[in-house]
């Protein structure tokens, strides 16, 4: 989110770029988060993965899917509030 906000500001100019920046900030995201966490960025890909589980059966991932719909939203209110902060200096 801090991409997105720092490249899409109009303070910035950073023309027409914006798109490679997130882009690769995704890339990065999930090459560094795939073996730890199997990188869910997205709250709608974690919901259809549960979903299917628990008509399998399998309630767990339902259980925890809320950690993947709460952390995405905690680290967008983070980012906003550390961009707000860093683009007053």
């Amino acid at each position: 989110m801090l991409a997105i906000l720092g490249v899409t500001s109009k303070k910035a100019n950073h023309g027409s770029f914006g798109g490679l920046v997130i882009g690769l900030t995704l890339v990065v995201v999930h090459i560094l988060g795939i073996g730890l966490t199997g990188t869910s960025v997205n709250p709608a890909r974690s919901f259809g993965p549960a979903l299917f589980a628990a008509f399998g059966g399998n309630a767990a991932p339902l259980a925890a899917l809320w950690v993947f719909i709460v952390g995405p939203l905690a680290g967008a209110a983070l980012a906003a509030t550390a961009y707000k902060a860093l683009e007053k200096k």
